[in-house]
């Protein structure tokens, strides 16, 4: 199993030794921790030199526009190049609590999309109430030369088949075993399972029957057998083809 996002960050979890024990349960499984800002980007770096199954993405947070300063740019872009970093990432747009600096947001993300495109980065999108400027800007840069996912995938089916044209990936996670997770369930039944990857966001979005609980990457097990229930396939199908779409898009071999 490969767990394609979750945060693997002291600040997440109660202790050192607390996080030591969350990655134990996936030590024959691989996971990618992803940073969000510069304190946990640093952090991000050393994880990932730690754990050997442990791989990393590291990028500016939309709720972080104020850290997308040239001197921090020149930081991620340096350290994209370090061993077990495997794409840029967590990055794109949030309108749910604020508009105001949304010019800022945007040009936060073209700046980093063109990272990933000059790098052929994997990129890894963070989407919430801003599905038609995220679709925009994809749709000018996106061209084939690096995997684009869509983290915690949260509109509608119609927009997932326009995302979908683009060769766009869809982090699937633990909504979909929600009771209100109807519309993931539908975007999970038509995308073809070979765009779909897995993904707990740990420490958050919990799935049932562990909601409102701590998350943790071991929990990608839950999300997995639901996609193989909506989908109605083997459990065994449904890690297969999701591990190898992540192994490939995410280069987990270097």
């Amino acid at each position: 199993m490969i767990d394609t996002h979750c945060h693997l960050l002291l600040e997440e979890y109660q202790s050192e030794e607390h996080l030591k024990e969350v990655i134990s349960h996936m030590k024959n499984h691989f996971m990618i921790t992803s940073a969000t800002n510069m304190g946990n980007i640093a952090e991000t770096l050393n994880t990932v030199k730690k754990y050997p199954n442990v791989y990393g993405v590291i990028g500016i947070h939309p709720e972080e526009v104020e850290e997308g300063t040239e001197d921090n740019l020149k930081y991620l872009e340096l350290h994209l190049h370090d061993e077990k970093i495997v794409g840029i990432g967590e990055i794109g747009l949030d309108y749910h609590y604020t508009k105001e600096n949304r010019e800022k947001q945007i040009a936060l993300f073209e700046k980093q999309l063109e990272l990933a495109k000059k790098y052929h980065l994997p990129c890894v999108i963070h989407s919430r109430d801003a599905a038609q400027d995220t679709y925009n800007i994809l749709r000018k840069v996106v061209d084939g030369s690096f995997p684009v996912i869509l983290h915690c995938y949260g509109y509608s089916v119609e927009m997932a088949r326009e995302f979908l044209k683009l060769g766009v990936y869809f982090g699937i996670g633990g909504v979909v075993t929600f009771k209100n997770g109807v519309k993931l369930v539908e975007v999970v039944k038509e995308m073809p399972l070979d765009h779909l990857l897995l993904e707990t966001d740990s420490p958050y979005l919990s799935p049932e029957p562990y909601r409102g609980k701590e998350n943790e990457p071991a929990r990608i097990i839950h999300i997995a057998s639901k996609i193989a229930q909506i989908k109605n396939i083997s459990l065994e199908k449904v890690l297969e083809i999701t591990t190898n779409t992540a192994i490939t898009q995410f280069d987990l071999k270097k």
